[in-house]
């Protein structure tokens, strides 16, 4: 049996045994709680037909047994597509590892990380980040690893290393970031908003447990690994590499010269041809050898690389021609859409943006039915990237992997400004289309969604901005240039895409990706700041469209009045089998939603049918006090008393020595069947029965108080003796 390695992480021991899947190239089960996972990873032997990129997948598998459940569909009890929150984790792992393989590798590479437990206390994405480390490092697969990740959260003063659910709920910064213990390549954060010295203390202190983690996997590694396997690139003739040079030196500085996207397309495109022409004369064997014109597209893209490179760090030329820390021109507009609820569209350079705003009862809340997240979630943001917004044609298959994590984190960013159910009772749905891209589009969708929340009358806290930050360093990591708002080549050819989103101190998301190994936390703080000012900036230009919330909702919003009730009346208000919410329902022309905790909601297109909906439910489900005074209709006259009708669904009693303050024998002296009377609430008895006095007869001129003087031996304030009959009453009204 394999040896089972064991370290205190996180006060909680993480347990990892290796070989649990001996015919991959390595596997690990990793165990953290009663979280348990398994990380498998395989690369193939021989090259991918046609792959002229790093052909790397990570699947991240979520089984529903892990957690005790099965699907709460009746005809599909199969795992099916994989939940946004299995797709982020999966992100995640991509993102970390990438950057450790060597980007000329053409074989096929697939981490497969499967959740066998799941204890609902310890999330499975830090143990399967570290699992599959320990997995491509021990293996023969070449990587440069280890690598670590932790999750920091802060609660109060305090940070939290890896918090379980529970204590992650009521945090104001969560933060995932990973690295080698010296380098970090990769942070995802959410918080309620955080200055970037709050962010940067969360990372002094994950770094420290990084390196914990580093140690523990390294005396792993010394005892398990495998020789790496060797992979023969194919490498270009210097001489072939010299005649290559000269072409590129002539053509390729005045491509970098031209400032806008589609006329820098263009003319790389004629230089690439140019480039592949002169190889094919050169080495004619390019014409057929796929693995030479993937060696040629290698050498030319770091070329490019190469000179974007030397440009930014030694003349500061951007390839559009602005300073370090200029934005692009900036556009807003709100209101672009006449039926929409909200709508704004953002434009920054050539990335263009609509984000629409729709609003709904909160019925229209999405279900959740996966392995971590049950339940319902009222607030959603959706991004969409067509393929004509680089200028290219494509298949519409439904959003894949990178629409998904875009949204996500537009969504996280805008989140923590979103109104409480309880304020603003609506379903929120955002959906931000990219009409032309060109770097950052996922920033620009959030400021869009924050304009379209504040064109649909959102009563949200405040406006949210983003930004991406762009690093350009050498080789060395000593001399290296920070870019505000990086587009196209800054991207691609960049070395770090740092995402920030908040308002003019706050953070409220934040997300990085590297492709060099990585980078410092003086390099991090560098760009926090950077990208504040960058956001009060943009904050700025999107108040001069609209400053904050437009004071009423679209008029093809639908309305919504929220009531709370005592829990104990839900039931009464549902009915037997729901007929009476139903009646109400089918009366009205509403929707009515009933929440466990006593919130109704009751919505609709018509706000005169909502009102008259939301009054039934009052009355309905009206608490009645001592004290209080109310009127209502006689229904019944009995020898003992009366029953006067409050409402459709509650009926008091006015006892016969509580219709007048004079003695009387028969109650039809004083009330008839069918009067309108005014009464008072003098007692609710332990079975919730209502007792009332009659104040006035509002069908008759006279009060009971001045139809006659008091008798001389009038014994009213005395209760007469109870009759069998006023006994039986009495055990059985409810």
């Amino acid at each position: 049996m394999d040896k089972i390695f064991e370290v205190d992480f996180g006060g909680k021991p993480l347990k990892v045994e290796p070989g649990l899947a001996p015919q991959a190239n390595a596997s690990f089960k990793v165990t953290y709680g009663e979280t348990v996972i398994l990380v498998t990873v395989v690369m193939d032997k021989d090259i991918k037909d046609g792959a002229d990129f790093l052909p790397l997948s990570v699947e991240y598998e979520e089984k529903l047994y892990a957690a005790g459940r099965i699907k709460g569909s009746r005809f599909i009890k199969r795992e099916g597509k994989a939940t946004d929150e299995a797709i982020l984790t999966g992100r995640v792992i991509d993102r970390i590892i990438r950057p450790r393989f060597d980007q000329r590798i053409r074989n096929s590479i697939q981490v497969v990380v499967t959740v066998f437990s799941f204890d609902g206390i310890n999330d499975p994405d830090i143990p399967a980040i570290i699992g599959t480390s320990l997995a491509l490092s021990v293996s023969d697969i070449p990587w440069d690893g280890p690598l670590a990740a932790v999750r920091v959260a802060k609660r109060g003063d305090d940070f939290l290393l890896n918090p379980n659910y529970e204590e992650r709920s009521d945090t104001v910064l969560d933060l995932t970031i990973a690295g080698d213990g010296e380098l970090f390549n990769m942070i995802e954060l959410g918080s309620k908003g955080v200055s970037n010295d709050e962010i940067m203390n969360a990372v002094y202190f994950a770094k420290k447990e990084i390196q914990k983690n580093i140690l523990f996997q390294k005396d792993i590694i010394k005892k398990l690994q495998k020789p790496k396997r060797q992979i023969d690139f194919l490498e270009l003739d210097k001489n072939v590499i010299g005649k290559l040079d000269k072409f590129l030196e002539a053509n390729l500085p005045q491509v970098l010269e031209e400032k806008n996207k589609l006329d820098f397309k263009e003319a790389l495109e004629k230089v690439r041809q140019g480039f592949f022409q002169s190889a094919e004369e050169i080495m004619p064997e390019s014409k057929t050898s796929f693995q030479v014109r993937d060696a040629l597209e290698i050498y030319f893209e770091k070329a490019i690389d190469s000179l974007v490179h030397r440009n930014i760090l030694t003349k500061n030329k951007r390839p559009d021609g602005r300073k370090l820390d200029e934005l692009r021109k900036i556009e807003c507009r709100v209101g672009v859409l006449p039926r929409t609820h909200g709508s704004a569209l953002f434009k920054r350079g050539l990335t263009h943006v609509l984000s629409v705003v729709t609003l709904a009862g909160p019925g229209e809340e999405q279900l959740l039915d996966g392995m971590e997240v049950v339940g319902t979630k009222r607030f959603m943001h959706h991004y969409n990237f067509p393929p004509y917004s680089v200028g290219e044609t494509g298949p519409f298959r439904g959003p894949g992997r990178r629409e998904i994590g875009h949204g996500a984190l537009a969504e996280k960013a805008v989140k923590p400004t979103i109104p409480k159910k309880a304020d603003f009772p609506y379903t929120i749905r955002i959906v931000s289309e990219v009409l032309s891209s060109n770097g950052s589009s996922s920033m620009a969708s959030t400021c869009g969604s924050s304009l379209s929340l504040f064109d649909a009358g959102v009563p949200v806290q405040e406006a949210i901005a983003g930004i991406a930050m762009g690093l350009m360093i050498d080789e060395s990591h000593q001399n290296y240039k920070i870019l505000t708002d990086i587009q196209g080549p800054e991207d691609h050819y960049g070395d770090m895409d740092l995402k920030v989103a908040g308002s003019f101190e706050k953070v409220t998301a934040m997300q990085m990706d590297v492709k060099i190994k990585g980078i410092t936390e003086k390099i991090l703080k560098e760009a926090l700041q950077q990208s504040q000012e960058a956001r009060q900036i943009i904050l700025k230009k999107m108040a001069t469209a609209i400053s904050s919330p437009r004071k009423e909702l679209s008029p093809f919003a639908p309305k919504i009045i929220a009531l709370k009730i005592s829990r104990e009346k839900i039931g009464e208000l549902i009915g037997s089998g729901g007929k009476t919410v139903n009646g109400i329902i089918e009366k009205t022309k509403t929707t009515i939603n009933i929440e466990d905790d006593g919130y109704v909601y009751i919505s609709g297109d018509n706000l005169q049918r909502v009102q008259e909906a939301a009054e039934i439910v009052k009355e309905i489900t009206r608490e009645y006090h001592p004290g209080e005074i109310y009127q209502g209709t006689i229904t019944r006259l009995l020898d003992f008393g009366v029953f006067v009708q409050l409402s459709p669904n509650h009926e008091g009693l006015i006892h016969i020595s509580k219709l007048s303050p004079h003695y009387i024998k028969n109650v039809r002296d004083v009330v008839s069947e069918g009067d309108k009377v005014e009464v008072e609430v003098i007692e609710i008895d332990e079975l919730g029965r209502i007792n009332l006095k009659l104040l006035k007869n509002l069908s008759k001129k006279e009060t009971p108080s001045s139809s006659k003087k008091p008798l001389i031996n009038d014994r009213s304030h005395r209760r007469p003796p109870r009759s069998r009959s006023n006994h039986g009453f009495r055990r059985n009204f409810h």
